[in-house]
């Protein structure tokens, strides 16, 4: 299903830089083709479309780099349409809603549009999370420094949940380990990734997951640490009766 959508992306975004191309292709054609029946010779069309081009091209500079950067989107295609993208360099993310001769539209996931100049695309760097093949499970468990001893036993349950999870991916990396002395607790460190990459489906598994740990800490008599401080006071003087 996620190849069709991201196949059908793609053939849209095809579709209508092709039908662009060959739209301007015609209009060139036809010019050249019935000028003369206006007066104008092929030999004038092309020294007057010469000139009027580095005419275009000085006072247009910037309108021409982002016509080419839409070109080399087309080819490139770092992105389709449909495609969640995201930049690291800019505040841009969002779901593209068109590629155009100038600008891309994106649509952000607060419904706002968000009209990005193609050639910017050629100088920031550009995620795109719609095509990656899983999503990453990634977290800390803290428990108590009283809890100690459980630790080894907590850390095999916790990864041999995961290694028979059915929305966890076993071809993936998957690991589960004390990595951490923390000033107020113990770490585990919990790394997987799931089958889906649908962001609703991965919540809904990311909380299974988690349910499913507290669920193997309680059963083990253990609890989970949260930040505290120890506070010693010597020397105290009780205050004095009748104040």
């Amino acid at each position: 299903m996620k190849k069709q959508q991201i196949k059908k992306g793609r053939d849209i975004t095809s579709a209508r830089i092709m039908s662009r191309i060959i739209k301007i292709t015609i209009i060139v054609v036809l010019v050249l083709l019935y000028g003369e029946h206006f007066g104008m010779s092929l030999s004038g069309l092309l020294t007057f479309g010469g000139i009027g081009g580095l005419a275009v091209g000085m006072a247009g500079k910037d309108i021409l780099s982002n016509f080419f950067s839409g070109i080399m989107l087309y080819f490139d295609r770092p992105f389709s349409i449909g495609d969640w993208i995201r930049s690291p360099d800019r505040n841009i993310e969002g779901t593209v809603a068109e590629i155009g001769w100038r600008i891309t539209k994106i649509t952000t996931f607060d419904n706002r549009p968000l009209y990005v100049p193609n050639s910017l695309f050629s100088s920031i760097s550009v995620e795109n999370p719609g095509r990656m093949t899983n999503r990453r499970i990634t977290t800390t468990i803290g428990l108590r420094y009283e809890d100690a001893a459980k630790v080894g036993v907590i850390v095999e349950a916790v990864r041999e949940m995961l290694k028979n999870h059915p929305a966890i991916d076993q071809r993936q990396t998957l690991l589960v380990y004390f990595n951490q002395f923390a000033d107020s607790s113990l770490n585990i460190m919990v790394y997987c990734f799931t089958k889906t990459t649908v962001w609703a489906e991965w919540l809904a598994a990311q909380q299974d997951v988690y349910l499913k740990i507290i669920d193997i800490v309680q059963s083990h008599g253990a609890d989970f640490a949260f930040p505290s401080q120890t506070l010693y006071m010597d020397n105290i003087t009780p205050p004095e009766q009748g104040r």
